[in-house]
């Protein structure tokens, strides 16, 4: 029934900054933009993997009422140690990385808004790996 996760979508407050950071410094490409009626961009969609993309739209975000339970997300990467070493160069912030109780590695940054944002890299080790494909 569900093919997988299609997207995740956040409202930002600057929807240029928004772009610099998931476009520029994590290197996402825009898929397509969101105009008003008067011609300007008001969101966009972000490849983020096969099928699957980032949506934002700029907005004034709200704090999340109490009881919502969104903590994250997580982006694979394919050698974690470059992508942290790269985004510090880069000037973000990154965490270090560290092997999760899952057995994967992980590393942990903030997107402008504050949105938390994990970065995973699987192991043979994961407890994902017998379920990846």
């Amino acid at each position: 029934m569900i093919r997988g996760l299609a997207h995740v979508c956040f409202t930002v407050s600057d929807l240029k900054r928004a772009e610099a950071f998931y476009g520029g410094a994590l290197g996402l490409k825009v898929a397509f933009e969101f105009l008003n009626n008067e011609g300007r961009r008001t969101g966009l969609y972000l490849k983020a993997g096969p099928r699957c993309f980032i949506e934002l739209f700029e907005g004034k975000p709200v704090a999340a009422p109490q009881g919502i339970s969104f903590r994250h997300i997580c982006l694979e990467v394919s050698d974690i140690n470059a992508v942290v070493r790269d985004l510090r160069q880069r000037g973000i912030k990154v965490g270090d990385v560290s092997l999760g109780k899952d057995q994967s590695y992980q590393a942990w940054l903030s997107d402008p808004d504050g949105n938390a944002i994990e970065l995973h890299h699987y192991t043979p080790q994961s407890w994902q790996a017998p379920h990846l494909d």
